[in-house]
């Protein structure tokens, strides 16, 4: 199922990396950046989540919240969360549910082997929780300077 701009976010319930339960109502009145990431501690993964760190208070300062998405379970959100200094919500994806909501899910092909799994991905939202943009098959290298350039209008 593809997301499209201009289309209601679909909402969603899902545990951060405290187990806390944040909804797509947590993040109401503010532009919110919902990327979606394969795995916690890999290298793209890790790099990504990183810059969006980096980023953190230039896109606060423009009205939006990040939030970082993947199957890790709570606990090795936790841990990555702690490890890199990440100053936002990483949610709990287990079942990819949320992932397949917002088009983040499905067939990837990886050395020849075709196979299903996550699809780096960012879907930004607006203050009303209306897609605003999507990305899907991002490299982590680079994504979000180009967010940087196209929200911001940087560099």
């Amino acid at each position: 199922m593809a997301i499209e701009v201009g289309q209601k976010a679909p909402a969603f319930t899902l545990p951060n990396a405290e187990g806390e339960p944040r909804s797509l109502e947590s993040y109401t009145g503010r532009k919110l950046i919902v990327y979606f990431y394969p795995k916690a501690f890999t290298p793209g993964c890790t790099g990504e989540s990183c810059d969006f760190r980096d980023c953190d208070a230039p896109l606060r300062d423009a009205g939006y919240s990040v939030v970082g998405v993947s199957p890790d379970p709570v606990a090795k959100l936790a841990k990555f969360r702690a490890e890199y200094d990440l100053p936002f919500d990483l949610l709990s994806d287990a079942d990819h549910a949320m992932a397949e909501q917002y088009g983040a899910w499905g067939k990837k092909k990886n050395y020849g082997r075709e196979y299903e799994g996550l699809i780096r991905s960012t879907v930004v939202l607006d203050e009303t929780g209306t897609v605003d943009r999507v990305y899907h098959n991002v490299r982590a290298k680079g994504h979000v300077a180009r967010l940087r350039r196209e929200l911001l209008g940087e560099g």
